[in-house]
């Protein structure tokens, strides 16, 4: 199989970092291009020196329609907005669109199933391999214990995370509500403060933490009266994130144009 060329958006951030190094490091792929917005002090530098793996020959672009001209996909772990811009340029493009970016709302999800329909995109709130499992287990735990068990997902991340809950916490969440068969949207409740009564039988309840340096870690807990079920991940570096979108974009090549999960890239058979 011809080796996949790759652009790397927001390539001078911490995933963009790792993701230089690890997409270097990896065979069969190799790095087109990488990107960021205009006006960052990262523009024109190198991407390896940048990654700590020594010069590498690509440096940080500002045009992202440039960056991907020459690419067969694109892994992107940006900020929502320039993830829904960045998806019409990969449709217009033709090229896997790999979507580890979180935070996204209606609007930003809207202009990514657009984009979709003209291009291979993975989407995950969770890139990790061990997530997409856990998500599935989760799933079916909770189809499993009915309602007499309270749902709780905890999440931590490191001080500069800036949206919660987490990505990975909403993707469990969704998975918990449809093993459920209820819509997350109308049993998620996601802070307690004050005297705000009893727990709501049902609900799906979030608690999130920001601190240190902390990677990230999810529990799903399933309370019941006189036992308690806790499933666990935890991330201990963000390579995992990479592998897992690498692996995705490998996938993602041999598809149709189509929105997917990481649960689809994982799945005996695909989707």
């Amino acid at each position: 199989m011809a080796i996949m060329k790759l652009a790397i958006a927001g390539a001078g951030g911490r995933m963009g970092r790792t993701l230089t190094r690890i997409v270097r490091g990896a065979q069969g792929f190799m790095i087109a291009a990488g990107f960021t917005r205009a006006g960052s002090a990262y523009i024109g530098k190198d991407m390896g020196v940048l990654a700590g793996i020594g010069e590498i020959g690509v440096r940080v672009e500002s045009d992202a329609r440039a960056a991907i001209a020459e690419a067969d996909g694109v892994i992107d772990f940006t900020r929502p907005a320039a993830t829904a811009a960045l998806s019409a340029l990969t449709a217009r493009a033709g090229i896997v669109h790999i979507i580890g970016t979180t935070g996204l709302d209606e609007d930003h999800e809207q202009a990514i199933e657009t984009a979709a329909r003209r291009t291979p995109i993975v989407k995950s709130g969770n890139m990790s391999l061990g997530v997409t499992v856990l998500s599935e287990i989760v799933r079916k735990v909770s189809a499993m214990l009915d309602k007499d068990f309270d749902i709780e997902i905890t999440e931590m991340h490191h001080r500069h995370k800036v949206d919660a809950p987490s990505g990975t916490a909403l993707l469990l969440a969704a998975a918990a509500a449809h093993g459920r068969g209820v819509r997350l949207d109308e049993r998620a409740s996601y802070a307690r403060t004050g005297h705000i009564g009893k727990r709501i039988r049902g609900d799906i309840e979030f608690a999130s933490l920001r601190g240190g340096s902390v990677v990230g870690e999810h529990s799903v807990i399933f309370a019941g009266d006189g036992e308690r079920l806790e499933l666990v991940h935890r991330a201990q570096s963000r390579d995992i994130f990479a592998r897992g979108a690498l692996k995705a974009a490998l996938w993602a090549r041999e598809q149709k144009p189509g929105l997917y999960s990481m649960s689809d890239v994982l799945r005996p058979g695909g989707r």
